[in-house]
C-alpha cells in the first residue's frame, strides 16, 4: 500500500465551535491531521513551536493579537516557518490583504465548503500554485489601485525567462502548467521559481505576485 504524505495543521480561532468544526473536517482526511489549536494570536508561536505544523489556519480577527501580527510573529520567529492560510468572514477585509503582505500564503472565507477548505490546505502545503489568483488580484486592485507604480522589477535583475514565469504565476498557473506553456521541463520551472523568489526576497509565490502587482510589473487592469 502506497504511503500517504501527511500534512499537519494547527487551527487558530477565538471561537471554539469554529475550531472544532475545522478539526472535524481536516481530521476526516487520510492525509491531513490537526496537531494543535490556539484561541488567540498570542498563543500561536508556542503552539506552533511545539507542534511544527506544515500549515496554520489563522483567523484574521482575534481579540488580543490578530492574525496579521500573529503571522509576522511566526515568520520572524521560526525557520522554517509553516505556511499560513488566513481564515476570514469577509473577502474584501482590509486585514486579509495586510495578512498576505505580512507573509500569509492565501486566504479562505469561513463559509467556504469543506471540500474547498481541504483543497486549499493541500494547495498551500504543496506551494506549487497560487491559491485563488483572481481573488488576490481583486484584493490588490482594491488596495493598490491607482497607486500601482510603473517601475517594474528591474532592480531585482530578473532574467527574461524569470519574468515570463512570474507573469504566469500571477495568472495562477502551477509549475506543471507553466512548464507546458513555455515548453520546458517541470524541474527547470522549479529552478526559475526558486531563483526569482530569492531575487525578490519573497517567501513564496503569493508574496512574489503581490510584489509584481504593487510594482506595476503585472498590470492590475
Amino acid at each position: 500500500m502506497e504511503n500517504t504524505v501527511q500534512i499537519s495543521v494547527v487551527v487558530v480561532d477565538d471561537e471554539p465551535l469554529i475550531r472544532s468544526g475545522l478539526r472535524a473536517i481536516i481530521d476526516a482526511e487520510p492525509d491531513l491531521t490537526v496537531v494543535g489549536e490556539a484561541g488567540d494570536g498570542a498563543e500561536v508561536l508556542p503552539v506552533v513551536r511545539r507542534a511544527r505544523p506544515d500549515v496554520v489556519l489563522m483567523d484574521v480577527r482575534m481579540p488580543a493579537v490578530d492574525g496579521i501580527q500573529a503571522t509576522r510573529l511566526l515568520l520572524d520567529g521560526l525557520d522554517p516557518a509553516p505556511r499560513v492560510l488566513v481564515v476570514t468572514t469577509f473577502e474584501n477585509d482590509d486585514y486579509v490583504y495586510d495578512a498576505l503582505r505580512a507573509g500569509a500564503s492565501g486566504f479562505l472565507l469561513k463559509r467556504t465548503p469543506p471540500d474547498d477548505i481541504i483543497a486549499a490546505i493541500r494547495t498551500v502545503a504543496g506551494s506549487e500554485s497560487l491559491l485563488f489568483p483572481e481573488a488576490i488580484r481583486a484584493l490588490a486592485l482594491a488596495h493598490v489601485g491607482q497607486a500601482q507604480q510603473a517601475s517594474g522589477l528591474d532592480e531585482y535583475q530578473l532574467t527574461e525567462r524569470e519574468q515570463e514565469v512570474l507573469r504566469l504565476m500571477a495568472r495562477g498557473l502551477s509549475n506543471a502548467e507553466i512548464a507546458k506553456e513555455l515548453i520546458l521541463g517541470v524541474q527547470t520551472i522549479k529552478t526559475h521559481v526558486a531563483n526569482l523568489l530569492a531575487k525578490l526576497g519573497a517567501r513564496d509565490r503569493t508574496q512574489a505576485v503581490i510584489q509584481a502587482y504593487e510594482s506595476g510589473f503585472v498590470p492590475l487592469r
